[in-house]
């Protein structure tokens, strides 16, 4: 039996009517579920009310917002991939260029021709598709998850935690040159740090007692094989999103000061999304039961934290974190089913 064709969703943005009723003809002809703005606010408001719109064809010249500002405005709010084509006269190489510029991806000269619209809108079809195929590994994630038995929601705890933690970075200090798209990426992939987990055996991810040095160091090569494992992908794929889990898989255990593993990295050698998911990944530790621990009151969580500035963790993003407590807070109360669960994974997981 063969699965139903699901409808792509396109947004026309235009201020023209006629314009918008000639696109709307030529994309339903073609199989295309189509939605209208006449505006880039408007645009913007479509957008956050239905999220499955991946696929957005704008003029550039409009009243309210204009498409430049729409364009800007979509990648730095966008928690997934618009495809964005802009409409532009055949003789206006400056705002093609300006529209290219602040992140359009293609363009359609006016006027516009059916066959070459559809052409280009089955381009970013597949172009989304492959961002398909990289959610579908992140998928691996929960495997790894379940087989070392995590505590329930501590992928998505720590997804929110290096997401809020990255928009501050972001925001706070412009010389890292973290954008807000890369942060919010961050927190995406931030869920495949442990994948390497797959790979140890099971008598040592659930040894119930103390593993011994040779166990340990065995235990600390998760994150070789994950790194190893992500990054084969991305030499295939060249996706943004991977090259990302790889840093975080590769080196969310390494130190500030140095003394980390795999590699012995300190400060601004580590990636500054590994710095993120290091401080993330301990501070949903400790606020965690284990089998051989209660969750720890928070006053000390929150003064190992600040203990381990400068040390175990970066200084800038101890301080994101400070600025960020409350909402992570917020996302500990509202991620907290599942804690008074007994978590059988090894009491000593060589962090």
């Amino acid at each position: 039996m063969n699965a139903p064709r699901k409808m792509t969703k396109v947004l026309v943005t235009d201020d023209d009517m006629a314009q918008r009723l000639l696109l709307r003809a030529c994309l339903e002809t073609d199989g295309y579920e189509v939605w209208e703005a006449e505006d880039g606010s408007e645009a913007v408001d479509k957008l956050a009310s239905e999220p499955d719109i991946r696929l957005l064809l704008t003029d550039l010249n409009m009243p309210k917002m204009d498409g430049y500002e729409l364009i800007r405005t979509i990648r730095e709010k966008e928690l997934r991939y618009t495809y964005i084509i802009i409409l532009t006269s055949m003789n206006d190489r400056e705002s093609l260029l300006r529209g290219l510029s602040v992140g359009a991806d293609d363009y359609l000269t006016k006027p516009v021709f059916p066959d070459e619209l559809k052409l280009r809108l089955r381009g970013g079809t597949r172009l989304l598709k492959l961002e398909s195929q990289d959610l579908l590994i992140f998928s691996m994630a929960k495997l790894a998850e379940y087989r070392s038995q995590e505590t329930g929601f501590h992928l998505e705890r720590v997804s929110h935690y290096t997401r809020l933690i990255a928009r501050d970075i972001s925001k706070n200090h412009p010389e890292l040159r973290l954008s807000l798209s890369m942060a919010d990426e961050i927190g995406m992939v931030s869920s495949l740090h442990d994948i390497g987990k797959v790979a140890i055996p099971d008598r040592i991810l659930h040894k119930p007692g103390r593993l011994t040095l040779e166990e340990c160091s065995v235990m600390k090569t998760h994150t070789t094989i994950g790194g190893e494992i992500i990054k084969d992908i991305y030499d295939m794929t060249g996706s943004l999103y991977l090259w990302l889990a790889h840093e975080i898989a590769m080196y969310h255990h390494e130190r500030w000061d140095g003394r980390g593993y795999p590699l012995g990295l300190a400060g601004e050698d580590i990636p500054i999304s590994g710095r993120i998911m290091a401080l993330a990944d301990v501070y949903d530790a400790l606020n965690s039961k284990r089998c051989y621990k209660d969750p720890f009151p928070y006053e000390k969580v929150r003064g190992i934290i600040l203990q381990e500035r400068g040390h175990h963790f970066d200084p800038k993003v101890v301080d994101a974190f400070l600025r960020q407590e409350d909402a992570c807070l917020a996302i500990k109360q509202r991620f907290r089913i599942g804690w008074n669960e007994m978590d059988r994974r090894n009491p000593n997981e060589c962090l």
